[in-house]
This record gives structure tokens, C-alpha cells and sequence, in this order.
């Protein structure tokens, strides 16, 4: 139970963290958030596949957000906005590769 609550709370996070209007206080606290979920899976082959199916999703949201971005004309205030939506999206992946990261490396050292 604890596992599909963690899994929950993640997803969760993920999505307040996609929204553009979040406050620097709040992106903060909920990225905290997130990463105690994300830290809360443990060591477990299991959970590594979990943030890495996280991280692919993440991957192909960038992309089509960077295709979004790239099919608008320069200059204007859509391209404006869709860049900012970019970013955002780019930080939320890269604290969820971090992650992975941190995981594999903790798989690959074994116990403490």
C-alpha cells in the first residue's frame, strides 16, 4: 500500500509541478515534496523501472512542447509563452532524471 501511495503522491507532484502559474515558493515546496516521494520508493530494480517509465514520459512531453515551440513564428507571444512552457516542462524532467540517476547509482552500490 505504501508503494502505490508513494507512486500516487508522485504523479501528483508532477502535475502541480506542470502548472505555469505555480509561485517560486510553491514549485520549491512541491519539488521537496516530490523528491521525498521519489526517495521514499527505496532501491528495488522495481521502482528504478517505475521513475524510468517517469522520465520517458517527461522525455516525449519536452519534445512535443520543443516541436510546439518550434512550430510558432519568433517573436510573437504564443512562441513567448510556449518557451516558458518548455523550460518549465525541462526543469520538471530533469529533477525526475536526477532521480534516476541517484537510484541507479544506489542500485549498482548495493546496501549500505
Amino acid at each position: 500500500m505504501h508503494r502505490y501511495v508513494a507512486r500516487a503522491n508522485i504523479d501528483h507532484y508532477i502535475e502541480i509541478l506542470k502548472d505555469m502559474s505555480l509561485t517560486t515558493q510553491r514549485r520549491s515546496t512541491t519539488i521537496a515534496l516530490l523528491t521525498a516521494e521519489l526517495d521514499k520508493l527505496g532501491e528495488d530494480g522495481e521502482h528504478l523501472e517505475f521513475a524510468e517509465t517517469k522520465v520517458s514520459g517527461s522525455r516525449q512531453q519536452v519534445a512535443q512542447a520543443a516541436a510546439r515551440r518550434d512550430s510558432l513564428a519568433l517573436g510573437t507571444s504564443e512562441r513567448e509563452d510556449a518557451e516558458r512552457y518548455l523550460i518549465h516542462l525541462e526543469n520538471v524532467h530533469t529533477v525526475l532524471d536526477d532521480f534516476c540517476h541517484r537510484l541507479r547509482h544506489r542500485i549498482r552500490s548495493g546496501p549500505a
